[in-house]
């Protein structure tokens, strides 16, 4: 009895969380709810260092050189964002919510959160300079880095990972906005698309932590102070429809100008980290101009709802202004948000249209700052397309029921004109430009259609019982596996031996020449089938974290048929492709991708390049990059020495370097990239 008792008390110790997944969760919303608001609230102190720094500071310091010394700020922080986002972070894929929302429904809420800390930074750097973007992504970015975190730390499943990562999103807005009610709907809306009992609990549990949190830090003040509300007529609600009408087309262009504006910098011949210090050129000379433009305007917008006196031409000129400096600060490169910007956009907005109808109607007894109220989610509505969230803002901002029916009148009437006339939210428009749609916040594309039979590797190193340590290790060393199955003399699979094994048994100091592997092998072990999708076998080793599955008879789990590894795993990507059209073909890339934490690149052969009409094993590639596939047409080629690349070939690689990528591109490239081929053509190698 008494060692049974020992025995559970070393278990405990060595699985203390695996007693209650249900109370491991609890704690760890906690967690993330509280992480949340101290990330935000820090986030808020280092926007207003980076702004006394650069306008109080420098810009004062520089003042008796002329007026124009304000756009100093901007380029310099352009410059240091720039140079920061090129050296440590590089290229993403997505920036913002669109990223999580890629994560969440492709890649199980895996989010890279070692990045986040300087993207937090940066960002804060980019509003403090005086850029046009918002804190409210980054706010959200920071809470589903801390909930990735937390999930994939205590290797949770998939599902509760993805929940953690939407409860960190909730956690981010509750604490921005002081709104926990309108945070939960952003999260359930916009992150995980769907609503489902366990993932609501986390959510809410996370967004009140948040809130509270922040009340118990900064006070309880909303984001805005807005005015009370005085629904004096009826005939006010024809007019709340124009001006749904008119928030739906402002979204739309607002969307629209953002992506102008991204591709216009894209395709600009400049480093990337100089790109962020062209924008804020631009914007800094605007804001010379119109200064209330720069960075948030939170003092604008609440000037506005304070009913202070704007004339209806300064108005227009910063709301045209502010539809100018934002898309060019988001397209140049500056971290941000686009959420901040657009309630400023529908603030401006409601307040000219407010202007307009109470000189047209002055019996009605109109407010404009009510109309800016609304429109500030009106807009927001149309941009993000999520209209729960919206209403449920500003409401939360008022307190205030009567303020409930028009607002809802013009949200709703601005979601459908923006969904009219742009199908695509601001985030979901950057997924579909990479070829991605989801539906209700999940992928529709997976890999449903690949069965794990047509991936699976055939040859492969079998080990068997009696192998003594020594002679797996020189096998491993000759042939560079991390590991295999290990059978017994009837060849019957027993065990999987890798690496993690051999490592153990060098910390328990075994004999290496007497002691076999069948003493030493995990034998507890996890299959997969041949008839099972492959999607289900990947998330099998992605809950697990495990690089290779046996493949076993489902009637006779001893009877190994294969081996699946995560180099299969890239094969089936590209298998994939031959069978789906191109937007699938880059969904199970990103899936890919964040499975193997490293992002899958193509390049195609041009005419007269390097690698054109030479041998694989000829062509110098770099160690760093893995070959995985090579399409040629409607085919694709699993490559090996003697496969010879052609033109019009695409191939397809893996690297975790953006160096090694420029190399395989340029080895890809045709006699324009002379340079770039003259550094690593064959007979420098």
């Amino acid at each position: 009895m008494l060692k049974l008792k020992q025995s559970l008390i070393r278990y405990r110790l060595q699985y203390p969380f695996r007693s209650s997944g249900t109370l491991v969760l609890f704690l760890l919303s906690l967690m993330v709810g509280l992480g949340s608001a101290l990330g935000v609230w820090l986030f808020k102190r280092l926007i207003d260092l980076f702004h006394m720094l650069f306008f109080d500071d420098l810009a004062g310091a520089l003042a008796p050189l002329g007026a124009w010394t304000p756009i100093v700020a901007t380029v310099l922080g352009g410059l240091i964002v720039g140079w920061i986002m090129y050296r440590f972070v590089g290229e993403e894929r997505h920036h913002g919510v669109a990223g999580i929302m890629e994560s969440v429904a492709m890649g199980g809420g895996r989010l890279r959160y070692r990045r986040m800390p300087i993207k937090a930074v940066t960002a804060a750097m980019s509003i403090g300079a005086g850029a046009s973007v918002g804190p409210e992504d980054p706010s959200v970015q920071i809470g589903a880095n801390i909930g990735s975190f937390l999930g994939q730390v205590m290797k949770l499943s998939e599902e509760r990972v993805r929940a953690l990562v939407a409860a960190g999103a909730a956690g981010g807005i509750a604490a921005a906005f002081n709104a926990p009610i309108a945070a939960v709907f952003f999260a359930v809306e916009i992150v995980l698309g769907e609503l489902s009992g366990s993932s609501l609990t986390i959510v809410v549990l996370s967004a009140v932590i948040s809130a509270v949190s922040t009340q118990a830090i900064s006070g309880r003040e909303p984001a805005f102070h807005v005015p009370a509300y005085a629904f004096n007529s009826v005939f006010e609600l024809p007019l709340y429809l124009v001006l749904g009408l008119f928030a739906g087309v402002l979204s739309v262009l607002y969307i629209r100008a953002i992506f102008a504006a991204h591709d216009r910098f894209a395709a600009l011949k400049l480093p990337a980290w100089a790109k962020p210090a062209l924008a804020g050129l631009i914007v800094g000379a605007v804001g010379l101009l119109a200064p209330q433009i720069l960075g948030v305007g939170y003092e604008t917008i609440t000037t506005i709802l304070a009913g202070s006196t704007l004339s209806i031409f300064l108005l227009v000129a910063l709301l045209f202004a502010k539809l100018f400096v934002t898309p060019v600060s988001v397209g140049g490169g500056f971290p941000g948000g686009v959420f901040a910007p657009s309630l400023f956009l529908g603030a401006l907005m409601g307040a000219i249209f407010g202007l307009a109808c109470r000189s047209v109607f002055p019996d009605l007894n109109i407010m404009p700052q009510a109309f800016a109220m609304v429109g500030m989610a009106a807009v927001l509505a149309g941009t993000v397309h999520a209209p729960l969230t919206a209403i449920l803002l500003l409401f939360e901002m008022t307190n205030d029921y009567r303020i409930i029916l028009p607002l809802m009148f013009a949200v709703i009437i601005s979601l459908l004109v923006s969904e009219r006339l742009q199908r695509e939210s601001v985030y979901t428009l950057s997924l579909v430009r990479k070829g991605i749609r989801l539906e209700r916040g999940r992928n529709i594309e997976v890999l449903d259609g690949l069965k794990v039979e047509e991936v699976m590797s055939k040859k492969y190193p079998i080990l068997h019982t009696t192998d003594t340590l020594q002679q797996v290790m020189d096998l491993f060393t000759r042939t560079r596996n991390h590991g295999g199955p290990v059978c017994n003399a009837n060849h019957e699979l027993v065990g999987m031996f890798t690496l993690k094994d051999l490592d153990k048994a060098s910390e328990d100091q075994v004999d290496f020449l007497t002691e076999t592997i069948g003493d030493c092998c995990t034998r507890k072990l996890i299959v997969a089938y041949p008839d099972e999708p492959l999607s289900t076998a990947l998330r099998r080793m992605s809950f697990k974290d495990i690089g290779r599955l046996p493949v076993v008879e489902r009637e006779n789990p001893s009877h190994l048929l294969g081996l699946l590894r995560r180099s299969d795993v890239i094969r089936a990507y590209d298998i994939a492709l031959t069978r789906r059209s191109a937007n699938r073909h880059l969904i199970q890339s990103v899936r890919l991708g964040m499975l193997t934490q490293l992002p899958v690149e193509v390049a195609r052969v041009e005419a007269r390049s390097v690698a054109a009409g030479q041998l694989v094993s000829r062509i110098p590639w770099p160690q760093e990059a893995v070959i995985a596939s090579v399409r040629r047409g409607s085919n694709f080629l699993i490559p090996h020495g003697e496969t010879r690349i052609e033109e019009g070939d695409v191939v397809v690689f893996v690297t975790n370097s953006r160096e090694t990528s420029a190399q395989v591109e340029a080895l890809c490239a045709g006699p324009e990239d002379e340079d770039s081929k003259e550094e690593i053509s064959p007979a420098a190698v």
